[in-house]
């Protein structure tokens, strides 16, 4: 089992959850799903491995400050593959 990345809530009300994710390499977040939509948007740039709830997983390559979306029900775990220290700031909306 590998080591969880560490989660520190920055904004939390009845509209929107602000969590900022910090990963040493190799650190995961652990098998989740998203019940909201939602914004990442990474800190660095550098590589996360996605492991789906379907037992596939793909890498995906984030550039520092580029934002990217999906919509709720999404299911996964991530892992730092970058090989560095690795930060992102998710926001939830309800």
């Amino acid at each position: 089992m590998r080591a969880q990345a560490t989660a520190r809530l920055k904004i939390e009300n009845e509209r929107v959850r602000v969590t900022e994710w910090r990963f040493a390499p190799d650190e995961e977040t652990g098998h989740h799903c998203h019940e909201s939509d939602y914004i990442v948007v990474p800190l660095a740039s550098g590589s996360l491995r996605m492991e789906n709830s379907d037992g596939t997983a793909d890498i995906a390559e984030l550039s520092s400050g580029e934002p990217y979306f999906r919509r709720a029900g999404v299911e996964h775990n991530v892992i730092n593959a970058s090989g560095k220290e690795f930060s992102f700031i998710e926001i939830e909306m309800f």
